[in-house]
């Protein structure tokens, strides 16, 4: 069913293949729509399209894969073919991503940021079901490093020049 949406979308796509690149396109989209840029952590990635008039984007991955955000101790499970319409801080009519909750697992239908200064991400159930959670506890893990690391470095500076 959704190659057959992701073949109606094709023609005026930017379609990427190869998992560097795809990966890289993933993280470009998703800061395009200023969404956190963990938020598709998705290995042996096949190809990446994107339909800039129709909002349509389309991930391939060669089998599913499962991860958990540490920070909210959250299941995800992406499938191989991941499908959604994109707009700011919004994924509509998502398919191929579900989430554990206690022992069922949901799928997402929608996934979006209401109001960036509230700092909560929303992922929502085809039947209406919703949970907001921070937007932080989706960020990469590189980000989140790179950020503590800068931190460190700019209370060593002040520590120094406080010295002297």
């Amino acid at each position: 069913m959704a190659s057959q949406v992701i073949d109606k979308h094709r023609e005026k796509a930017e379609i990427y293949h190869g998992d560097d690149i795809c990966k890289q396109k993933s993280i470009q989209l998703l800061t395009e729509m200023d969404l956190p840029k963990g938020l598709l952590p998705l290995n042996d990635m096949e190809e990446v399209g994107y339909n800039r008039e129709t909002g349509f984007v389309w991930l391939k991955q060669k089998k599913t894969t499962e991860h958990t955000f540490q920070k909210v101790g959250k299941k995800v499970s992406y499938a191989p073919e991941i499908t959604a319409f994109v707009e700011p801080r919004k994924f509509k009519k998502l398919t191929g991503v579900k989430t554990k909750e206690i022992l069922i697992w949901l799928t997402l239908s929608d996934i979006y940021i209401d109001d960036p200064s509230s700092g909560k991400i929303t992922f929502m159930t085809p039947s209406g079901l919703s949970r907001s959670l921070p937007v932080a506890a989706f960020e990469l893990e590189e980000d989140e490093g790179a950020a503590k690391s800068a931190e460190k470095e700019k209370k060593k500076k002040e520590e120094e020049a406080a010295m002297t």
